[in-house]
């Protein structure tokens, strides 16, 4: 179980945000696209990859198992298995996950393996009542009964069910993720304030970052048929500025709360692929790491609470290698939400939260935030909710690479009550 598992190259789309209407790309498109790039980069055919694993959330109806969908279009061949796994916000990670599973299992040694969302082509739905007049129509025989039909039909049966809120809604504790995030903000005492200024930051991170060039090998342009270019994350504005922040209405919780859309990340459209190989391959077809995956960690916690997820699965990380909190070179954590990041820091400089939520002695610290997030995150970026966990492990590597750095720890919450995280190393 010590094989090491190197990552040898990573690439993602551009994320792009939703405009309340149907984006430019299906999900398998951003993924063929994004896949295609990478490939290109390699010492190796397509052909030669041992399975493709893409992580995703909600794929399209035509595309249940879009990771075999990807794989055949990417040029795989018919004998390379494709497929596809879904845990919420971590798909992504998971496919990762999976992928280091394989290859110490010996059913793999060279996987391509990532996560895709298009979130703006999330369905809208019938209502149960019109599914169920529907039934009731396409069932009745004869004229009277059509006609009976048609006099209790209400126009109000056609009001659409927007999927995606069902979808970021928990089915359990019936909680939208944002009133998740409320329930943390009054937990630790996080202010409008706090998480207007924690957005702002993320924005002016990622504008830093775009003008420095510092996503440049990281994404792959797209073209849409109409020949337009996408070549840079386009959620990231220059006026979100704390003040201009401070205007918008609290949206899950109208009278009392204090998240807006401005400090929670964005609906977004996105793909990101990693080739993840063993000793063996990168022997095999001589590719040089750029780094590895040393551990994983998934954690479950109350689904009320979700956002707390990388404080429950990184902890763990960080006591199996006796690091501290800022032994680390560099930290990814997804930006759901401004109060769910920081909150994350919160509950690690918390002595109560660490000794009766962790069973630790007394806190853990605090996260020096100069290292955490350097180049902006979710609010900004967004977050197709398939792909986050495999852009902050690509990224995180990056920054690393970048800067020198030797380790980092990427980790994500998880609708439902979870948590995952990785510690990446630098070769």
């Amino acid at each position: 179980m010590t094989e090491p598992i190197y990552i040898i190259d990573g690439a993602r789309t551009p994320f792009l945000k939703s405009r309340n209407r149907p984006g430019p790309f299906a999900a398998s498109d951003l993924a063929t696209d994004a896949g295609r790039a990478l490939l290109l980069r390699q010492p190796f055919a397509p052909r030669s990859l041992d399975e493709v694993i893409l992580g995703c959330a909600a794929p399209s109806p035509d595309e249940v198992n879009i990771g075999r969908v990807a794989a055949l279009r990417m040029g795989c061949g018919h004998k390379v298995p494709g497929w596809t796994v879904m845990r919420n916000c971590a798909s992504g990670m998971q496919a990762l996950d999976s992928a280091i599973n394989d290859i110490r299992a010996g059913r793999s040694d060279l996987v391509l393996a990532g996560g895709v969302d298009a979130l703006s082509r999330a369905p809208l739905l019938f209502s149960d009542a019109m599914v169920l007049w529907l039934s009731s129509w396409y069932a009745a025989k004869t004229l009277g009964r059509r006609a009976a039909l048609l006099a209790r039909f209400k126009p109000g049966f056609l009001a659409p069910v927007i999927g995606l809120m069902k979808g970021l809604t928990d089915p359990v504790v019936g909680l939208l993720m944002g009133q998740t995030a409320e329930n943390l903000a009054f937990r630790f005492g996080i202010d409008r304030r706090e998480m207007d200024v924690y957005a702002a930051r993320s924005h002016q991170r990622v504008l830093a970052a775009q003008k420095a060039g510092y996503f440049a090998h990281e994404i792959v342009p797209l073209y849409d048929k109409k020949g337009t270019l996408y070549a840079l994350d386009d959620g990231v504005r220059e006026d979100s500025t704390p003040e201009n922040l401070a205007k918008l209405r609290p949206f899950f919780d109208p009278k009392y709360g204090n998240v807006t859309a401005g400090n929670s990340s964005q609906i977004t459209d996105g793909g990101v692929w990693l080739v993840i190989a063993s000793e063996r391959a990168v022997e095999k077809f001589k590719l040089t790491p750029k780094g590895r995956i040393v551990d994983s960690q998934w954690a479950a916690l109350d689904p009320a609470q979700m956002g707390l997820g990388p404080v429950y699965a990184a902890t763990p990380l960080l006591q199996r290698h006796g690091l501290g909190l800022n032994d680390l070179d560099a930290w990814e954590i997804n930006e759901a939400f401004a109060a769910q990041v920081i909150a994350c820091i919160r509950a690690w400089a918390s002595d109560e939260f660490c000794r009766n939520e962790l069973g630790l002695p007394a806190a853990l610290g605090v996260l020096d935030e100069a290292k955490l997030n350097v180049d902006g995150g979710a609010i900004a970026i967004g977050h197709p909710v398939g792909a986050s966990g495999a852009r902050i492990v690509l990224h995180l590597l990056n920054v690393l690479d970048r800067t020198a750095g030797k380790r980092g720890i990427a980790a994500i919450c998880i609708g439902g009550g979870q948590g995952g995280a990785m510690l990446i190393e630098r070769l």
